[in-house]
């Protein structure tokens, strides 16, 4: 079974700073995509962040300018670099790959929380 692990989040006053990684593990071929979403309380899960194999990186108008996505295939972990916060960032923040083993489908970690203070 293919699984994600995330890790980075936390509590941060505005302004401040995280970075998210998502450690994927288990048996497939490759990931062709890799993604960030958040769900906020009373919100719908949104993209924050995205990457697709062999084109740019893509963000939410809202994020766009503050937050980085970047990934390490060898590691098999996506990041997210999270700067200048700000309080309605808080949210659970989901990693999210799709990942290919003889066909593709899509994997989701489980969550982590981040909540901006000001």
């Amino acid at each position: 079974q293919v699984q994600l692990v995330e890790s980075g989040g936390g509590l941060v006053q505005a302004g401040g700073s995280l970075r998210l990684s998502c450690a994927a593990s288990g048996s497939f071929f490759s990931i062709s995509e890799m993604g960030w979403y958040r769900q906020a309380p009373g919100n719908q899960r949104e993209l924050v962040a995205s990457m697709t194999t062999g084109t740019n990186t893509n963000y939410a108008n809202s994020v766009a300018g503050r937050f980085t996505i970047s990934g390490d295939g060898a590691k098999k972990t996506v990041y997210l670099q999270m700067n200048s916060l700000k309080p309605e960032d808080t949210a659970v923040y989901y990693c999210k790959m799709s990942v290919k083993r003889g066909v593709s489908f899509q994997v989701w970690g489980q969550g982590t929380q981040v909540t901006v203070s000001s």
